[in-house]
């Protein structure tokens, strides 16, 4: 059948870059006539399984004589922003000369698809580079009629693979996987201070197997990610890699765009530009994660994070007022020697000058004239509380360890109680997809439950201003 750019349009509906992938896959069409298009059913490490966009046929390679390679390329409904998953697709006749651009099952791995970004990166460029990496080393032979007889369930296994089947259940098939379920790795994405902050407490508090910091800079590694390499922590890699990032339990994003932005909604859709290029590989190589967002502004990159990777809203938080939170109840039961308040005290709403104290509960009072004495007697001592508060800057290495807290709290199920950003939508009449900081019960899957706060007029007047401000601004950005 002929190829259609209007047809396959219309297989597309659930692709977020709809038009972006039917442009380069008609380039692709019109280049190599011989590839044939379907839309089939890929199965991901998680068992999960998607609908997918693939292609199939040769590319032709000069390695002495003339050779066409059979392969397949599958296109995430993220593309062009994550990579293609590519494979050999040999015949009965054919064996897999394993290198280092192919390993066993016929999984391709090329460095135009480690350092995959658009625009710069095309499927058109990744198969001629595909093309000149098989004439460096090709990547099939000819077996012999008995070879290829003993080969058959060998190639029957690949081709499972080739249709979808997980890395994971092959791999375990050979013994070359722990599939226990209980490896606990973390990926840090950013490479500046906050990240490596984020790294050093994480490791510090002994909470994960494997910390993984991808380095989004150009070229070598700089400062801090360099020290690390130099001095090698345990159980610490760096890389520039998305790949590295597959199967992370948490995934800590720290990243902040660094462009010329004039106003302050420049700022943040420069960020949400970076965002555009990274979540959804994040989201394709850890797809059980929970998304711990600390860029700024945190409430928004949180929201971006969220609608980007299309995860379930509790599987998506930002780091939102825990440290704010974490001090201001050590400064009511330490400082100020409040203790029976500081055990309900949450700072809530957005980062910054417009952060409000709220409480989750009130056990201590019996009749109206009781709760309003103590409500002013706690007023006051709040007040004491965030004035205090207001003099302690968030540095990398505070938010570093609040980022650890958070994690630690994920990572063991602890169901303890954190203000974080969260979907904030049906909570103090709020109804627009807006993500302040409330007191959440966090667990494995991010947000187990959100409790709900004391009626006080003043502290919903604050929450619904900041979600309609919030609001405004998500409206103007273009995702």
């Amino acid at each position: 059948m002929a190829f259609s750019a209007e047809a396959l349009r219309k297989q597309l509906g659930k692709y977020k870059f709809r038009d972006l992938t039917v442009e380069e896959v008609t380039a692709v069409s019109r280049a190599h006539p011989n590839f044939s298009f379907s839309m089939n059913t890929y199965t991901f490490k998680d068992g999960s399984q998607k609908d997918l966009l693939n292609f199939s046929g040769t590319v032709p390679v000069k390695y002495g004589n003339s050779y066409n390679i059979p392969i397949r390329l599958w296109i995430l409904d993220s593309h062009p922003f994550a990579p293609p998953i590519c494979f050999l697709k040999p015949t009965a006749n054919m064996g897999i000369s394993v290198g280092k651009h192919v390993d066993a099952h016929g999984r391709i791995y090329l460095p135009y698809l480690q350092n995959w970004s658009h625009p710069k990166s095309t499927l058109i460029g990744l198969i001629k580079e595909m093309i000149a990496k098989f004439e460096e080393e090709l990547p099939l032979y000819s077996l012999s009629s008995s070879d290829a007889d003993r080969q058959s369930e060998l190639l029957s296994y690949i081709a499972r693979i080739t249709e979808g089947e997980t890395d994971i259940k092959s791999r375990s098939k050979i013994g070359g996987v722990r599939n226990g379920g209980c490896f606990n790795k973390v990926t840090v994405v950013g490479a500046g201070d906050l990240g490596i902050a984020c790294v050093l407490a994480v490791v510090a508090k002994g909470i994960a197997d494997k910390v993984v910091l991808l380095d989004l800079s150009e070229g070598a590694a700089k400062g801090g990610a360099m020290d690390l390499e130099i001095f090698a922590l345990p159980n610490v890699e760096i890389s520039k890699d998305f790949s590295a990032s597959t199967d992370s339990k948490v995934v800590v994003l720290t990243v902040n765009s660094l462009g010329n932005a004039q106003t302050y909604l420049d700022v943040i859709q420069s960020n949400v530009d970076l965002f555009r290029g990274i979540i959804p590989a994040i989201s394709h190589y850890s797809q059980n994660s929970v998304l711990l967002v600390a860029s700024q502004p945190v409430e928004i990159m949180t929201y971006v994070s969220w609608k980007l990777s299309a995860f379930p809203k509790s599987k998506v938080i930002g780091v939102g007022g825990n440290l704010d939170t974490e001090r201001f109840q050590y400064i009511l039961t330490k400082l100020l020697q409040a203790e029976a308040l500081g055990k309900d005290a949450w700072i809530v709403g957005e980062q910054g000058e417009d952060k409000v104290p709220s409480w989750t509960s009130s056990k201590s009072v019996t009749n109206e004239t009781e709760t309003t004495a103590a409500h002013n007697s706690r007023e006051k001592v709040a007040n004491r509380a965030v004035e205090v508060l207001k003099g302690k800057g968030q540095r990398s290495w505070s938010v570093g360890l609040s980022v650890a807290d958070l994690t630690d709290s994920i990572l063991k199920d602890k169901r303890k109680v954190h203000s974080v950003s969260t979907l904030a939508k049906g909570f103090c009449n709020i109804n627009s997809e807006v993500f302040l900081s409330l007191p959440c019960i966090l667990g494995t899957s991010g947000v187990v439950e959100t409790l709900t706060l004391e009626e006080d007029p003043a502290v919903q007047e604050k929450l619904q201003s900041s979600a309609g401000s919030i609001h405004d601004l998500q409206q103007q950005l273009k995702l």
